[in-house]
């Protein structure tokens, strides 16, 4: 079962392998706590500021080279795993970069870009050089959504689903990032629980999108609401208010339960007759690490286990990117 495979990778020996984070920021450290955890001892951070590599290398004990990914990496030896951690307008160009550099197993975090077309570019490089490349959509290793696979299989599988992507926009630090990034918010961030629903119930092939409303850094709107059916021919549904109270989350139907992913880390059920819910106990296997975190790198440094438990293509990454241009209104802006 891939549940208990992904549970039992605490067992696994990665004290010989070698990882590079390219970025030194909050989610690079968070990298490589993740690290840390799995007992991978050689980790290398290259961070583009001197005080952000340095802290980096104190904090780990380990080596940290700053000044950029640009200048630093052409003189690196492959390591087992690469992953990219910087801001979001230079993932791409950090992973090509790397490809470029002779690097052949590639973690992106998530979305991987803002736009289909740079995913594209990144994905015929990955091509060219024989390069494995996925994006670190790290909630696809949720124990939480591995049990409800299991679960819905039992159960005679999907008969209806709807999620609801509402942002807690007061609370966005708007001095971070480009003017893009909050101008396609929907992709840089909501982007990570609609591709986490549709990942269970399949893609659109019939989709009635609306939007209402707008914000001053992101004009096609504040309210989303649509329905459609996907290609397992599983209705749907979706509502999110960013001007109003409420949380991610994903409801899914079957014959015999509702089940809740609210919030994406825990599971509840209520079975049909009832109106109570109970919690689907499980227990993860690094509870002090970012959840997904450990389980995603460890499918990085086993690839054949990727036929049980397939992490984000670029292919699927770019496929999430268009269908949140759909739902957003994102066309507008071009």
């Amino acid at each position: 079962m891939s549940y208990n495979t992904l549970f039992s990778i605490k067992y696994n020996d990665f004290s010989e392998r070698k990882a590079l984070i390219i970025g030194a920021g909050w989610m690079a450290r968070e990298y490589g706590k993740a690290l840390q955890a799995l007992g991978v001892k050689e980790i290398c951070f290259i961070g583009r500021g001197e005080i952000s590599a340095n802290q980096c290398g104190e904090i780990f004990r380990c080596e940290s080279l700053c000044g950029g990914y640009e200048k630093t990496m052409p003189g690196l030896n492959p390591f087992d795993l690469v992953i990219v951690a910087t801001p979001i307008h230079e993932l791409t160009p950090a992973a090509i970069a790397a490809i470029e550099c002779g690097q052949l197993n590639i973690l992106v975090e998530k979305p991987g870009s803002l736009y289909a077309e740079e995913l594209e570019k990144l994905r015929q490089k990955a091509v060219e050089r024989g390069a494995r490349v996925r994006i670190a959509y790290n909630r696809m290793t949720y124990l939480s959504y591995w049990k409800l696979k299991e679960l819905i299989q039992e159960d005679g599988g999907i008969t209806s689903c709807r999620y609801t992507f509402t942002e807690l926009i007061r609370s966005i630090d708007f001095e971070k990032d480009r003017e893009d990034v909050y101008r396609r918010w929907g992709i840089a961030n909501s982007l990570h629980v609609i591709g986490m629903a549709h990942s269970l119930i399949g893609m659109p092939k019939e989709l009635c999108a609306r939007q209402q409303g707008g914000l001053s850094w992101h004009p096609t709107g504040s309210v989303f609401v649509g329905a459609g059916i996907t290609d397992k021919d599983i209705p749907f549904s979706y509502h999110a208010d960013w001007t109003s109270a409420g949380r991610w989350g994903i409801e899914i139907m079957t014959p015999e339960y509702a089940y809740r992913l609210i919030p994406l880390e825990k599971l509840y059920r209520s079975r049909r007759g009832t109106f109570d819910w109970e919690a689907v106990e499980f227990e993860p296997p690094f509870p002090e690490i970012k959840d997904g975190v450990c389980e995603q790198l460890s499918l990085m440094l086993t690839s054949s286990r990727e036929e049980e438990i397939a992490l984000t293509s670029l292919e699927k990454a770019k496929k999430a990117i268009l269908l949140a241009e759909r739902i957003f209104g994102y066309s507008a802006l071009k």
